[in-house]
């Protein structure tokens, strides 16, 4: 081998390892959303996640495999979650804390915690003085993730999503979940623009999840299948002590009186028993007299479940405007949405346990 090309390509091995091992090793920080910078020596290779929906987002961001241990909930609850219903072998990680309500904004258990020695902790609904306490105990660098508004969805899961794929190397991913989100979102309003106000039913989604289940009287003011449809929620001139989530009575939802109605498959066998208890008061309102009323899936367990949120935006589109979206297989959609988000579609499991997405809801009220 002549001299000259020897050493060329020695050089150009040496100085590859040296980009290599810079791009590895280089340092980086971000704002996590709790507004505080969080620092690493390297990208992170495993991860932990702790409270509502924490794991849900790692999963978004096809970083799963990085994950370490999970909390009890997450080996013991799936159904109604996708992201959990994808990825069953999750459930086999060890343990790092129970999990569920009771871990919002709480210090976690150390000792199992370390056990799996984790390079990251991502975390939802904690205060900043609580995740710098929690970082600086178990050395390790905690990044605060955010749903925003309980029970909704919000802009803020979006850059939560931001937030950790900067930290996982997958900013790509992040960005092009957010450019689908937006995309569909889009889409949605594109096709309830061209109805005329005069022509969109008043609407109403009852049996809405808010810590638990509840029957038809609970909904959601800003509930995004209406909002992205443009739908005349019918009530939405009632004043709330909840934020966005609303509790009526009887008696307004029959002065409310709606077209048309949705009824979440959390809370639909409250419903169902309610309205064997209460029959004269589902026969007089006007949906049910028309059989305008139809099931959707629940997208509010252990915080939202951002793909589920799509799914009933585009079955609220397909039910109300059924002209607008004529073009729609709601079947294919459901199943692409399902697989963008968690790697493969879930339909089939949540018609399993909830009914045919869409469908028409029958109380047996004859």
């Amino acid at each position: 081998m002549p001299p000259m090309r020897g050493f060329s390509r020695t050089l150009l091995t040496a100085v590859g390892l040296i980009a290599l091992f810079s791009q590895v090793a280089e340092p980086f920080s971000v704002t996590d959303m709790a507004g505080r910078t969080v620092s690493f020596p390297k990208p992170p290779r495993r991860v932990v996640c702790l409270a509502p929906g924490a794991l849900r987002l790692i999963v978004y961001l096809q970083a799963q495999d990085l994950v370490v241990g999970v909390e009890g909930i997450e080996k013991t609850r799936r159904f109604g979650r996708p992201y959990r219903m994808a990825h069953p072998e999750l459930a086999d990680l060890p343990l790092v804390g129970p999990g569920g309500p009771t871990s919002i904004n709480a210090k976690p258990d150390l000792e199992p915690l370390l056990a799996v020695k984790p390079d990251v902790v991502f975390v939802t609904y904690m205060d900043k003085a609580l995740a710098d306490e929690v970082s600086r105990l178990a050395g390790i660098p905690v990044v605060v993730l955010s749903y925003g508004r309980f029970a909704s969805f919000d802009e803020d899961i979006l850059n939560s999503l931001r937030v950790a794929g900067k930290v996982l190397g997958r900013e790509e991913r992040a960005q092009e979940l957010a450019r689908f989100v937006e995309d569909l979102r889009k889409d949605l309003q594109r096709r309830s623009a061209s109805v005329p106000e005069s022509k969109r039913p008043r609407a109403y989604v009852g049996g809405i999840g808010y810590k638990g289940a509840y029957g038809l009287e609970s909904t959601e003011l800003h509930y995004i299948p209406f909002l992205w449809n443009r739908v005349l929620h019918v009530a939405a001139s009632v004043k709330s002590r909840l934020g966005g989530h609303l509790f009526l009575d009887k008696e307004q939802l029959l002065t409310l009186n709606p077209d048309v109605v949705f009824i979440d498959g959390g809370g639909l066998q409250l419903v169902l028993e309610d309205a064997k208890k209460h029959l004269a008061f589902y026969k007089q309102i006007k949906a049910f007299q028309t059989g305008r009323v139809y099931l959707l899936y629940p997208f509010n367990a252990y915080a939202t479940n951002v793909e589920t949120a799509l799914v009933d935006a585009v079955a609220v589109g397909k039910r109300l405007y059924p002209e607008q979206f004529a073009d729609v297989d709601l079947g294919k959609v459901a199943d692409r949405i399902y697989s963008t988000f968690v790697g493969r579609s879930v339909l089939s499991e949540m018609e399993h346990l909830y009914g045919p997405l869409g469908g028409i809801v029958s109380l047996g009220l004859d």
